[in-house]
């Protein structure tokens, strides 16, 4: 089965379970040395669907986090759309991934996550952080919350209903409280001083940005975007590895 897809998460998880992806975003990076001959369409929010067309897919495949839905009411052929937001949702996808391609390295996926949320919730340790790139600043006293910030100018921090917020809990740590369907709230950083500051390497490059943090004067470290955010393969090792060492 031939397949575009839309989702840079999927796309590494598809090529690492054997699947044919014959097209992919620009923001499909993973894994590198696989996606290099893998002709680009666009990127997650537009397309080229002359490109699509051309590769002769058997299916494209999207995602309602990742995708617009004007992406799938425009698609020219079959399409298929997950939709991953907590790490349940995760493994309820995955499940039905590889009952749609018939792989059962998806499937073991599938298990992986179950095993992943059924085991119990460490302790978080505000100075032992899980996917830490690099301190802004150590934290001096203890803390019960997080600020997890995506965005600058204006900041903007994730929710505990996103598929990041659900890795954040699942690691021990509580997500500050936001009002009720705000997914990706606008803040103001002086609002939470009593959370601990994680800066995502991405979609904003707070990895390039540290000395202009540091000036800021809060706590909290620069930590690995792609860890907490790309569902599927690449969160799931990071999950298994970072419980296996928290249960030591």
């Amino acid at each position: 089965m031939r397949v575009v897809c839309m989702v840079p998460s999927w796309t590494e998880t598809l090529l690492k379970a054997g699947i044919n992806v014959v097209g992919r975003t620009r923001f499909c990076i993973h894994p590198a040395k696989m996606i290099t001959n893998i002709p680009i369409v666009g990127g997650t929010k537009e397309v080229s669907w002359e490109l699509v067309m051309d590769l002769k897919p058997d299916i494209v495949l999207m995602d309602q986090e990742e995708n617009p839905l004007e992406m799938a009411e425009e698609c020219p052929v079959k399409y298929l759309a997950t939709h991953v937001y907590s790490l349940e949702s995760l493994q309820q996808e995955l499940v039905k991934l590889g009952e749609f391609f018939e792989n059962a390295a998806l499937l073991e996926m599938a298990v992986d996550v179950l095993d992943i949320l059924e085991k119990p919730n460490p302790q978080f340790n505000a100075k032992k952080i899980p996917g830490m790139m690099e301190w802004v600043k150590m934290p001096t006293q203890e803390y019960s919350e997080v600020l997890y910030l995506i965005w600058k100018q204006p900041w903007m921090a994730v929710s505990r209903e996103t598929y990041i917020g659900s890795v954040l809990q699942k690691l021990g740590m509580k997500v500050v409280d936001f009002p009720e369907g705000e997914k990706y709230p606008v803040i103001e950083l002086e609002e939470h001083p009593d959370a601990l500051c994680l800066f995502s390497s991405e979609p904003f490059p707070f990895a390039k940005k540290v000395s202009e943090l540091k000036g800021l004067g809060v706590e909290g470290a620069i930590v690995n975007g792609e860890s907490f955010s790309w569902f599927g393969v690449r969160s799931i090792e990071f999950l298994k590895e970072t419980l296996k060492e928290a249960s030591k």
